[in-house]
């Protein structure tokens, strides 16, 4: 008796075993690889990544993804792995220890650069994403580098 090829993530059948008709990203772990798969999804993570400093909103990112707020936080969810404003929140946190690695950019400036309109605001945020101050963490980079 022959069996029935499994249904794939849009309910078609596929005989095939070997995952050639998979689309890019489909059966691969939520993250960012997999959302920038999804043409909708990778619009907004494109201008996340552009314009870091920019004051977003849900209802921005999904306007330009073209999906209305509930769908494309849910969407965004499934697929990053991430609610849209934690994955912000992530890359910005991601840029700023990338610059405070350099040690040729005030903390202002970082700040600044990740979308924070203050520094202590900034140093809050990083603080509870990091685990410690960014003074302390660009100074802990910098002696690593240093030896």
């Amino acid at each position: 008796m022959a069996r029935t090829p499994p249904l794939d993530s849009r309910g078609r059948r596929d005989s095939r075993t070997d995952g050639s008709r998979l689309t890019p990203g489909e059966g691969a772990p939520p993250g960012l690889l997999r959302g920038l798969a999804d043409a909708r999804l990778a619009r907004a993570i494109r201008q996340m990544h552009g314009q870091l400093g920019r004051p977003w909103t849900v209802a921005q990112l999904a306007k330009i993804s073209a999906l209305s707020r509930s769908a494309f936080f849910e969407r965004f969810s499934r697929t990053v792995g991430l609610a849209p404003m934690e994955y912000l929140l992530a890359w910005r946190m991601a840029v700023a220890r990338d610059l405070l690695r350099r040690q040729d950019l005030g903390i202002a400036q970082v700040a600044e650069s990740v979308g924070y309109a203050s520094a202590s605001t900034f140093s809050t945020a990083f603080s509870r994403h990091v685990g410690e101050p960014p003074s302390r963490y660009a100074r802990a980079q910098e002696n690593a580098r240093t030896g």
